[in-house]
């Protein structure tokens, strides 16, 4: 493993890099964080911290994060859905191919007794919200999961896989409800759960917060809302002018 770094200076202000938005995302907008991968130092204003070598490269679709699936990830001090008690989490990625289990994004309660010196000081097994794909061949399915007292909830679909090497859009939403996920807007899996709000803490992108089941791919964005979000409401799905 890699030694820790992390980032110096503020990046810029992620807005002007964001699709239009329609007027009902408009009002919700305040309240929801954005996340640009386009740098190694800040992410939607928070500190990151940096292991192995994950390196900013130019896509079709803008500058993401490249990571290589063994040891690059972002550790970011934040969890930008605590608190709420509806949410929808989306992100922009491209997976790659590699390991059956990997643990993508990872948005962790850090918790009242939390080590003091342990970066991040998150138990991997505390209430959490995850992205994770299952990656069979050249293809993959969406994981998605939350957990907290009460709730333990995934959401897969091994039927509904998708070819690798491709951007994809993906989002999991709970309404008060019921808990869903999706791929490029189309339902993939649904359950009801009873959902209690996370608290404060931080998120690693790349891989699973206690550095396991590492990611194989690119990411490009992402968008956290304490909202449930319909299909039309989620960020565009992504279309690349070249790759």
């Amino acid at each position: 493993m890699k030694r820790l770094r992390t980032g110096a200076a503020l990046a810029a202000l992620l807005a002007t890099s964001c699709a239009p938005m329609t007027a009902a995302e408009g009002a919700l907008q305040p309240s929801a964080a954005v996340w640009q991968f386009d740098n190694l130092e800040h992410i939607g204003g928070a500190r990151v911290g940096v292991e192995g070598d994950p390196q900013v490269v130019a896509t079709g679709l803008g500058p993401a994060v490249q990571f290589d699936g063994e040891e690059d990830a972002l550790f970011i001090e934040t969890h930008p859905l605590a608190g709420a008690r509806q949410f929808t989490a989306e992100a922009i990625f491209r997976p790659e191919g590699g390991a059956f289990e990997q643990r993508w994004m990872h948005l962790a309660e850090a918790g009242a007794d939390a080590p003091v010196g342990v970066y991040p000081p998150v138990p991997p097994s505390g209430p959490r919200m995850l992205f994770e794909i299952r990656v069979v061949g050249d293809r993959w399915y969406l994981d998605a999961f939350t957990s907290g007292p009460g709730y333990s909830q995934a959401l897969m679909a091994p039927e509904k896989t998708f070819p690798v090497g491709r951007w994809y859009h993906v989002a999991q939403t709970y309404d008060g409800r019921t808990y869903r996920s999706f791929v490029n807007g189309e339902l993939q899996a649904e359950a009801e759960i009873a959902f209690k709000p996370q608290g404060p803490g931080y998120s690693s992108v790349g891989t699973r917060i206690n550095r396991r089941d590492y990611f194989n791919g690119q990411v490009l964005s992402a968008r956290f809302t304490p909202a449930a979000l319909s299909p039309d409401q989620f960020m565009p799905p992504p279309v690349p002018k070249s790759d």
